[in-house]
C-alpha cells in the first residue's frame, strides 16, 4: 500500500462521483469549500487524502488525481443515515452554528459516528508514512486525532474546523462533550477560523476536563496541544486571473445582456442551507421591492441556491419554502421577461462562477452564522477593475477579515434592507476604496499564506513548508 508524508483526511474525497471511460478522475470543485480551498496546496505536494467516495458498499478503488493518491473509505447506508446525515449534520450542524435549528441526539447516531470516526483512523494510519504529517479535517471527524493518535503515536497530528465552534452554553447541550474534546485534543495542533472559537474550545478543555488551558495552549497528561486562529482563504491569484480572462469577460458581458441589461444585479451563491440567511435575504428583497425602493426593471437578483443534503428532512422543507416564496415574489412583482428574482440550482464550472463574480455589482453574502464562506473572498479576487459592493454577514468568519465591505446583521431585517441599499447606491469611489482594500488583504493573505502559516505551526521539520515554498 502507497504511504505519504502529508495525508489529509476529510469525510469526502474530493473528485467527482464519476470516473470517465479512461479511468480519469476530476477535482470536485464547488465555489468556496475545502477542496477549494485544499487544491493548490495537494497539487503541488505530493499527498495522500482519505475520504468516502459517495457511494455505499465495498469502498472504489481510484485513480490518483493530479498526483494525490486516492484512499477510500467505505459507507454503508446505515452508516450514511446515522454518521453523515445524523450526528454531523442534524446533531453537530446545527449546534456549532448558533442552534438556528434544533439539534437532534440519538444514541443510535453516535454510536456510528465513533463507528465511522474509527475506520477513518485506521485507514489513516495504513497510509500514513513514518513520522508523517496528517491533516484531518472538520466536524464529520473530530474522533480520528486521538484515535489515530492510539494507533500511531510517531505522527504529526493536526486537526482544522472549518465550521463555528459554538460558545461554551451551547456545546455544553451535547451528551457526549467529553469524548468529542478528547478526539479533538489527541492533535498536535488545533485550527479554528476564529480566535473567539479558540478561546471557546480552552474555557471547554478546562470546564469540562479539568485541563490546564489558555487560548494558545492546553495540557493534555505529557502532551502540550497547541490551539489558535487559521483563516482558511483562496488561490487568490487563481481567481484574478479566470476572472480577467477574455472569455470570461465577455460570458460576463452576455450574462448581464441575458438579464436585461439592468443598472444594478445582486448575486448570492450558497448551497441550500438553513445557516445561510437565504429566506431572511428574500424576505428583505421582497419588502424593497413592495416599498419601491428597488424596482425590477432596474435592479435583478440572481439567486443560485445548489442542493445540500437532500436526504435530511429539515433540507427538502427549506428548498420548498425557499422555491414558494421566490415564486411568491417573481408572481407579485415579476413582468413578461423581467423576472424580479432569477432563481437557479444547478452546479457551475469556475469559468461560469467567475463570469457570475464580474456581472454581479453587488455580492450578497449573509448567513445566520458561517465558519469563513469563500464566496465572499472568490467574489473579492474576481472583481479586478476594483469595482462591486461586498454585502458581508458580521456573523460569517469572513467579516473578520474583509471588514470594508458593507456589513450586516441578518437578523435584523430593517438592517438587512439598509445593507442592500446603501450596497446599491454606493458611490464608485466608495465601492473603489473598500475592493482595493479587500484585495489587497487577500493578496497578502491567501491560500499559500494559510497553508504556510498551519503547516510552519505543525510541522517541526519543516519540510513540508519548504516544499511549498520552493513552488509557490
Amino acid at each position: 500500500m502507497r504511504q505519504s508524508s502529508l495525508v489529509v483526511v476529510a469525510n469526502r474525497l474530493p473528485i467527482d462521483d464519476s470516473v470517465a471511460p479512461d479511468g480519469a478522475c476530476e477535482w470536485r470543485r464547488s465555489p468556496g469549500g475545502l477542496v477549494s480551498a485544499l487544491h493548490p496546496l495537494l497539487r503541488q505536494t505530493p499527498a495522500t487524502w482519505v475520504g468516502w467516495a459517495g457511494g455505499t458498499g465495498p469502498a472504489p478503488v481510484l485513480p490518483d488525481v493530479d498526483g494525490v493518491h486516492m484512499q477510500t473509505v467505505p459507507l454503508s447506508a446505515d452508516d450514511l443515515r446515522d454518521h453523515y446525515e445524523g450526528f454531523a449534520n442534524a446533531t453537530l450542524w446545527p449546534l456549532y452554528h448558533d442552534a438556528v435549528e434544533q439539534p437532534e441526539y440519538h444514541r443510535r447516531w453516535w454510536e456510528a459516528y465513533q463507528r465511522v470516526n474509527q475506520r477513518f483512523a485506521e485507514a489513516t494510519a495504513e497510509v500514513a508514512d513514518p513520522g508523517a504529517v496528517v491533516w484531518v479535517q472538520d466536524y464529520h471527524l473530530q474522533l480520528v486525532p486521538g484515535l489515530l493518535r492510539e494507533l500511531r503515536p510517531d505522527l504529526r497530528i493536526g486537526f482544522f474546523l472549518h465550521v463555528p465552534f459554538p460558545p461554551p452554553e451551547l456545546f455544553m447541550q451535547l451528551p457526549r462533550r467529553a469524548e468529542l474534546l478528547r478526539g479533538m485534543l489527541g492533535a498536535d495542533l488545533i485550527g479554528f477560523q476564529r480566535a473567539q472559537a479558540a478561546h471557546n474550545f480552552a474555557q471547554l478543555a478546562s470546564k469540562v476536563l479539568g485541563l490546564p488551558a489558555t487560548d494558545r495552549r492546553i495540557g493534555v497528561q505529557d502532551r502540550v496541544v497547541r490551539i489558535g486562529a487559521y483563516p482558511v482563504s483562496i488561490d487568490t491569484a487563481e481567481m484574478a486571473a479566470l476572472a480577467g480572462r477574455p472569455d470570461v469577460t465577455a460570458r460576463a458581458r452576455r450574462l448581464r445582456h441575458d438579464l436585461g441589461d439592468p443598472e444594478r444585479v445582486i448575486l448570492s451563491l450558497d448551497r441550500m442551507d438553513y445557516t445561510k440567511g437565504i429566506e431572511q435575504r428574500l424576505k428583505a428583497y421582497s419588502e424593497l421591492l413592495a416599498s419601491g425602493d428597488v424596482k425590477v426593471r432596474d435592479t435583478v437578483l440572481v439567486q443560485v441556491a445548489m442542493p445540500s443534503r437532500e436526504r435530511v428532512g429539515q433540507y427538502q422543507i427549506l428548498r420548498e419554502r425557499i422555491e414558494r416564496e421566490v415564486g411568491r415574489i417573481n408572481g407579485e412583482f415579476g413582468r413578461v421577461g423581467e423576472p424580479a428574482i432569477h432563481y437557479l440550482t444547478q452546479p457551475f464550472d469556475r469559468a461560469e462562477l467567475a463570469a457570475l463574480y464580474r456581472v454581479a455589482d453587488v455580492m450578497a453574502v449573509t448567513p445566520l452564522r458561517d465558519g469563513m464562506n469563500l464566496v465572499a473572498k472568490e467574489y473579492v479576487a474576481a472583481r479586478v477593475d476594483d469595482t462591486g459592493a461586498l454585502l458581508l454577514s458580521e456573523f460569517a468568519g469572513a467579516a473578520a477579515e474583509l471588514d470594508q465591505a458593507y456589513l450586516v446583521n441578518p437578523h435584523d431585517l430593517e438592517g438587512l434592507k439598509q445593507g442592500i441599499l446603501s450596497a446599491l447606491r454606493a458611490g464608485p469611489d466608495d465601492v473603489g476604496d473598500r475592493m482595493r482594500a479587500m484585495r489587497d488583504h487577500l493578496h497578502r493573505h491567501d491560500i499559500r499564506a494559510w497553508a504556510r502559516s498551519y503547516l510552519s505551526a505543525l510541522d517541526d521539520t519543516g519540510s513540508l513548508l519548504t516544499r511549498l515554498s520552493s513552488t509557490g
